[in-house]
């Protein structure tokens, strides 16, 4: 007597099954518009004005980068623009991002001497909108880690304009 998995009437049995699927029948084509091409046109820096304001300019990129990306290119600098930056030029623009719960670190190539408040607002701002373009909550923090310890690096903090 066979028993097992050699028996031919198990054999079967599990060709049926795999031929039968789950019952669900099949369906038709449903038309729901064109399909993501992960491709966006650029993302949003926050600059100064003339009225020492915050103000968002687009950069074409032709893609949705990263929030690493994004502060990386403010760190660029306003380029020719009517905006200015309150962050000190520098040649070392490489941000490193750390994602908690609720929190986004950011470790950027700078002193706190290198920025003013509304600097680390510009940062702030750009970080926080990269997130939210990229799908994260409106509701992150944003911590930024300055080359040398700072209290100021303890601080979690929003974006001003969306407070």
């Amino acid at each position: 007597m066979r028993t097992g998995l050699s028996s031919p009437s198990v054999w079967a049995l599990v060709f049926l099954v795999a031929v039968a699927g789950c019952g669900v029948g099949p369906s038709g084509v449903f038309d729901a518009g064109e399909a993501p091409t992960g491709v966006a046109p650029g993302t949003t820096l926050y600059f100064v004005d003339d009225n020492d304001e915050l103000r968002p300019q687009f950069r074409r990129t032709e893609r949705l980068g990263t929030v690493s990306d994004a502060v990386s290119l403010l760190l660029t600098g306003p380029g020719d623009s009517e905006v200015r930056t309150e962050i000190a030029p520098t040649s070392v623009t490489s941000v490193e991002v750390t994602t908690h719960p609720e929190t986004i670190e950011l470790r950027v190539p700078l002193d706190i001497d290198d920025v003013t408040p509304v600097g680390i607002d510009q940062i702030v701002c750009t970080a926080r909108t990269s997130h939210v373009q990229n799908g994260g909550s409106e509701r992150t923090r944003i911590r930024i880690r300055f080359v040398q310890f700072t209290p100021e690096s303890e601080i979690r903090r929003t974006c001003p304009l969306y407070e």
